[in-house]
């Protein structure tokens, strides 16, 4: 991918994701909200019923068989954006979007692994007492980066 580092991007994806239907409901909402591209990282995307707009036919689509594949292909200047309700994330009301970033969940019933949570640049979680399902966790995010575009760095 060949991307102009003047140009502010984001890709969003799922690592090891375990429920297609989440994959098609993300996409939709990736597509709705100006997504570049979106991932995969393990589990490959099959197309859904709830990807109504067949998104993954009009966003890019990349597919990473492991997490240092992903490493390996990301644009470089890339800032990841791991999404994880862990004790070191920063609430997602005051997190400050990266102009350049891949936003990263993880799979529905383990998070994001380790190895992932260590290479992200920054952790993020919103102000909930339980974890949210993967597709609106990431709609969530999409949208607070959609309002919030002057907070972008």
């Amino acid at each position: 991918m060949n991307l102009n580092f003047e140009t502010e991007y984001f890709g969003i994806g799922i690592q090891n994701g375990k429920t297609p239907e989440n994959l098609g409901v993300l996409w939709r909402s990736a597509q709705n909200f100006g997504a570049s591209f979106i991932f995969t990282i393990g589990n490959r995307y099959a197309k859904q019923a709830c990807d109504t707009h067949n998104a993954v036919k009009s966003i890019p689509y990349y597919h990473y068989d492991t997490f240092d594949d992903f490493l390996k292909n990301i644009p470089v200047g890339t800032r990841i954006v791991g999404v994880e309700l862990a004790d070191e994330a920063v609430e997602l009301e005051t997190f400050h979007h990266p102009k350049r970033c891949v936003y990263l969940l993880g799979a529905e019933d383990h998070g994001l692994s380790k190895q992932a949570m260590e290479k992200s640049h920054f952790l993020v979680k919103f102000d909930t007492p339980k974890s949210l399902n993967v597709s609106v966790a990431g709609s969530i995010v999409m949208y607070d980066r959609q309002r919030g575009k002057e907070r972008c760095r």
